[in-house]
């Protein structure tokens, strides 16, 4: 059953949202040559508790951490660890708060140092898969559209789409109705409304979509080893459109600060 939410409750969502937000941009600062992502996920549970907020993926399903941290070939789900990020990887950070009483969970993959082009055209092109598929995210469209939207532009630029993950309502629980996936046919599924919550968060792999599960039985990795980029904001249809209730401006600040 998807639980669509009031205007008041969208308004709690988007402080949790943006809790997750504020974390991330904090995080971005940090993510350097030589550091761990065990030490990224110090510095955030500690924001988190500080700011008000509990984090919100550790204990649930028995997730160990505040982040998932996901290194090149790792899709999602990555356990941090105390190996050191070097010049040239991207690191996928994913989050959760639970604050208010509503979850906030989104992520952003981010390059580490300098990295090659091709890695930066995987950037790239997975953020306009998640742009394009919030596009889709209004009234009178299907969830199968926001899908189709992602696919589409993912596989016309030779990547692949993970198929085994997908996005999901989002409110008082983390995961909630509907799923999301990052691939379908337009007009196929649950009928978007006003008041929809959910994650959009397109998984694009450089090469094929086949995924594997790794021996600590939480970490995703591409099959054939290439890299991979993960994205996700949180939205709410109001007014018969996509609302975003996260965003990456406070991350975009921090990067910009670190170059200039």
């Amino acid at each position: 059953m998807i639980y669509y939410k009031t205007r008041e409750e969208i308004e709690l969502m988007r402080q949790s949202a943006l809790m997750v937000s504020k974390t991330l941009g904090m995080l971005a600062a940090e993510i350097v040559p030589g550091v761990t992502p065990n030490h990224l996920d110090k510095l955030a549970e500690e924001f988190i508790c500080d700011n008000g907020a509990r984090p919100g993926f550790k204990g649930l399903y028995g997730c160990p951490s505040t982040l998932l941290t996901s290194v090149n070939e790792q899709v999602v789900h990555g356990l941090p660890t105390n190996r050191p990020l070097k010049e040239g990887d991207i690191i996928a950070v994913d989050c959760g708060v639970l604050m208010n009483g509503f979850y906030g969970d989104h992520a952003y993959t981010f390059a580490v140092g300098t990295i090659s082009e091709e890695k930066q055209r995987l950037l790239d092109v997975t953020l306009k898969c998640l742009l394009l598929g919030i596009e889709a995210a209004k009234v009178g469209n299907r969830i199968g559209d926001i899908g189709y939207a992602i696919q589409t532009y993912a596989e016309s630029n030779g990547y692949g789409v993970v198929r085994e993950l997908v996005g999901h309502g989002l409110g008082k629980s983390m995961h909630e109705e509907p799923e999301v996936p990052n691939f379908g046919r337009q007009g196929l599924g649950k009928i978007i409304k006003n008041g929809l919550t959910i994650a959009i968060e397109p998984m694009i792999n450089m090469g094929t979509h086949r995924v594997l599960k790794t021996a600590d039985n939480w970490t995703i990795v591409t099959a054939d080893a290439k890299p991979s980029a993960h994205f996700e904001h949180n939205i709410a249809v109001v007014d018969g459109k996509p609302e975003l209730l996260s965003t990456f401006s406070y991350i975009e600040e921090a990067l910009k600060r670190m170059t200039s």
